[in-house]
């Protein structure tokens, strides 16, 4: 009893250290608690409760950090502060502003707390509500032009309601209260969320608007509905990159959530240092005015890779929860799922699969099931897109990570490196890259485009076909073949040269909107089919082949005014045909 009681009377004091995991004794907390771990205050969490010791993931460098060194417990758990000043930012993985850390020099202190939201900068709030209004949990009470195009509402946060008894508009600062309600609850521009619990909506609604990305191949052949899931697997240097950033330009999504979760240092200063310099192609604006960039990089603790998902996806429904489009892109969930596995290694868990832990699949759906395209509880409908790098080792599809992120996401665009050297951008293999919400999709895109889906099975056929004939060409050689194999080679080729490839660098062809896809792919069957049916007449493939038509089907996807430049193909088109055929009856486009 003596030696119990002394124990009793010491405070919480650092155990044991391993790495990243902290082991803490006589801590009175609850499981996810943010803790202040050593003199330095470093910045961690509470994952397991075992008597009288704590396991602590400690977000920041451990070094120097030894037995009976002080612990203190906040009584809260990880939470993001969410309001004006979200847009334009670059956070590392536990929300402290990057630009505001280099500040004070090239190194990060260890323990430095920096507050998330700037607490000077005044914003002014104009109210939409008045006193005696009744208020409920996920309502907005003003606007704040937080950047030239974009109005960020003021929400009051979940689960807090009543009658306004002040409200006032002017210049405030995110801590100063600007409404106060009938139970005492005094409203900021500024509310605070746990990471890792989902904000909530009324409920959710079924996948059936695409997400129009302007990029040809995702749109036309698998796309992508607002609101759902997305995995971009790939190796080193097949575009994993340039792909994300092309859809952060063009997605049409009004919020932009960019997490670089583990990716190599120099490829994030990349990101960095690009970022800002883009322009919004929908406003003239930088594209950071709608954007948020969460920075983790391979070299930083490995904890807080697994916050920064956290901290993206909250930031994400916060916007969500105004009624706007959001797009995350997260790059690496592999990175993410290493630091799950050198963690639990350290915690001596059971390993699973290549010694991720046995929960990698959960954490991994557990995240993605945070998108969704719902109805706020205000009224308005919003969407959160996930679109999620995984970078398996050497390009091997079947491991773990990217076998889970397959059962949990709809759609797959697979990059491959053999066309990534052969200079086909975006270098998304056709035949391995599938997409679930088709059905959900084509009848609207049928509604707005007739025979877009008929139209897509065609394409998919033709490109299937050149697979299979690829394999007797290496054997025998493409002359073996019989014309008309030869032709569906040929056609196959234009579908990948005019339509597939896109140049992201092109003023023009860097985003090609849906009318644009489908006229495009009109034309080249409407060229497809008259040719088989020229074939048939016994003309010669190599006549047909050199029409000058085809010539000026290549120039399609440059010109800005498609669909005059288009329809001057399909009369030569006509002209060529007849001049080879003399049948007046074409196919008709």
């Amino acid at each position: 009893m003596e030696i119990g009681s002394k124990k009793s009377k010491r405070g919480p004091r650092i155990f044991k250290v391993s790495g990243p995991v902290v082991v803490v004794e006589n801590l009175d907390g609850r499981m996810y608690d943010v803790v202040l771990v050593g003199e330095n205050q470093l910045m961690g969490e509470i994952i397991g409760i075992d008597g009288d010791l704590s396991i602590v993931q400690v977000y920041e460098d451990t070094e120097m950090l030894k037995p009976h060194d002080p612990v203190k417990n906040t009584g809260h758990p990880l939470s993001v502060e969410l309001g004006p000043g979200l847009l334009t930012s670059i956070y590392d993985g536990i929300q402290r502003p990057l630009p505001k850390i280099a500040e004070g020099g090239p190194f990060m202190r260890r323990g430095i707390s920096i507050p998330a939201l700037s607490r000077d900068k005044k914003w002014k709030f104009v109210p939409t509500k008045n006193v005696g209004d009744i208020v409920n949990g996920g309502d907005a009470i003003g606007y704040v032009d937080e950047t030239k195009n974009f109005r960020h509402l003021i929400l009051v946060p979940p689960k807090i309601s009543g009658k306004i008894t002040k409200i006032e508009g002017g210049a405030f600062t995110v801590t100063e209260t600007v409404c106060v309600l009938d139970d005492g609850n005094e409203l900021q521009l500024m509310q605070r969320w746990p990471v890792k619990k989902r904000r909530p909506v009324k409920n959710k609604k079924w996948p059936d608007k695409i997400l129009i990305t302007g990029q040809r191949i995702l749109d036309t052949l698998f796309p992508l509905a607002k609101g759902g899931t997305a995995a971009i697997p790939g190796p080193f240097g097949s575009g994993k990159t340039i792909t994300q950033q092309q859809l952060a330009k063009w997605a049409d999504a009004k919020i932009i959530v960019y997490i670089g979760c583990g990716e190599r240092g120099n490829e994030m200063t990349d990101v960095l240092v690009e970022f800002p310099e883009l322009v919004d192609p929908k406003t003239g604006s930088p594209l950071m005015e709608r954007t948020v960039l969460i920075a983790n990089t391979s070299n930083m603790p490995v904890a807080a890779r697994e916050a920064s998902s956290y901290t993206g996806i909250t930031i994400a429904e916060y916007f969500r929860d105004m009624g706007y489009d959001v797009a995350l892109m997260a790059d690496s969930t592999s990175r993410w799922a290493e630091a799950m596995r050198e963690i639990s290694s350290r915690l001596e868990e059971l390993p699973g699969e290549e010694g991720y832990p046995a929960y990698l699949a959960s954490r991994l759906a557990d995240f993605y099931e945070r998108s969704g395209r719902a109805e706020t509880l205000m009224g308005k409908e919003g969407s959160v897109t996930i679109i999620g790098a995984v970078s398996p080792q050497g390009g091997d599809f079947s491991e773990p990570v990217t076998q889970n992120t397959l059962r949990v996401t709809k759609t797959f665009w697979a990059l491959d490196a053999k066309l990534a050297n052969r200079r086909h951008f975006p270098s998304i293999n056709w035949l391995k890259s599938y997409s679930l919400y088709q059905n959900n999709l084509s009848p609207s895109l049928e509604k707005e485009f007739l025979g877009w889906e008929d139209n897509r099975k065609k394409i998919m056929n033709i490109l299937t076909k050149e697979n299979e004939l690829t394999e007797i060409v290496q054997l025998v050689g493409s002359d073996a073949l019989p014309e008309d194999q030869q032709l569906t080679l040929e056609i196959a080729r234009m579908i990948r040269e005019y339509f597939l490839q896109q140049d992201a660098f092109h003023p023009v062809d860097t985003y090609c909107p849906l009318e644009k896809q489908h006229l495009i792919i009109k034309a080249i069957l409407f060229f497809a089919d008259n040719a088989y049916k020229a074939l048939e007449m016994k003309k010669k493939l190599q006549d047909i082949m050199s029409l000058q038509s085809k010539t000026m089907l290549a120039r399609a996807k440059f010109e800005k005014d498609y669909v005059k430049y288009l329809g001057k193909v399909v009369e030569q088109m006509e002209t060529d045909f007849n001049s080879i055929t003399g049948d007046e009856e074409l196919e008709g486009i």
